[in-house]
């Protein structure tokens, strides 16, 4: 199982309308999914032997909730599905038990020296395979 990933609203995220502004929700998700990337050995260290890396491609974000000021947010994580060059990632963020937001994200395994994306090594494949859990209802979806 995943750990989930705790986040303290900044002061600075905090828009116009007294709550967190629309772009700090995709920095925490995004946090988020360096945290699960971590944990699967997709850390700094394997980018830094490998030279590859993991790329978002596509993300649909669902704004559920105001979040307030100091809000503590906590994020979710699931692997919902893989392929041998991409993975296919669901975080949900609650602040004190109430889901504020959703996303959910494919990203794909590329090799920046040569430029492309390549398979995940076996031992990452296994991890990330070993982790996968049903998909929510709200993955998939479009905008409506």
């Amino acid at each position: 199982m995943l750990r989930k990933y705790r986040q303290r609203v900044r002061p600075e995220w905090i828009d116009y309308n007294g709550h967190l502004s629309e772009a700090y929700y995709v920095l925490v998700f995004g946090l988020a999914t360096d945290a699960v990337l971590d944990q699967v050995g997709v850390d700094a260290a394997y980018r830094a032997d490998t030279g590859c890396s993991v790329y978002t491609v596509e993300a649909h974000v669902r704004y559920l909730r105001e979040v307030k000021p100091d809000s503590d947010l906590v994020v979710t994580s699931r692997i919902v599905g893989i392929g041998a060059r991409k993975v296919r990632i669901c975080h949900e963020m609650a602040v004190g038990g109430t889901l504020v937001a959703t996303e959910e994200i494919m990203a794909l395994h590329v090799d920046s020296k040569q430029g492309g994306t390549t398979p995940f090594p076996d031992a990452v494949a296994e991890r990330l395979t070993a982790l996968i859990e049903p998909p929510p209802d709200y993955a998939g979806r479009s905008i409506g």
